[in-house]
């Protein structure tokens, strides 16, 4: 949160030209999505449920409307409705991303009693 906050406090957050603000916005909030997720499972890939992916994502979108308002603040920046899309877009990519690796460890775990 505080790398978002900062990039979005400069007028010119830097992003190299290949990079389009939209796919920043979309990494960032993935990102930061995955990481609630993780933080309300308490770090334990089995505790990661949907109500927690839930959480995430609507807690990152929030954070993403109110980093909208912060850059009314800023010179030279101001909010775009398509920034909090792509937030959105990303954070449930983000707590997705989650949910698959747990399904995937699920999957990879050995059965008790299955023999090889």
């Amino acid at each position: 949160m505080g790398l978002i906050f900062t990039a979005s406090a400069s007028s010119d957050p830097g992003l190299p030209s290949e990079i389009s603000d939209k796919t920043a916005h979309f990494a960032a909030y993935a990102l930061l999505s995955a990481l609630f997720l993780r933080a309300f499972a308490g770090g334990a890939l089995a505790a990661v449920s949907w109500p927690r992916a839930l959480a995430a994502i609507l807690l990152s979108v929030l954070y993403g409307v109110t980093d909208e308002l912060h850059q009314t603040l800023v010179p030279q920046r101001s909010p775009e409705v398509l920034d909090v899309a792509a937030d959105a877009l990303g954070a449930c990519g983000g707590a997705l991303f989650v949910m698959i690796v747990k399904w995937v460890r699920e999957a990879l775990k050995p059965v008790a009693g299955r023999e090889r």
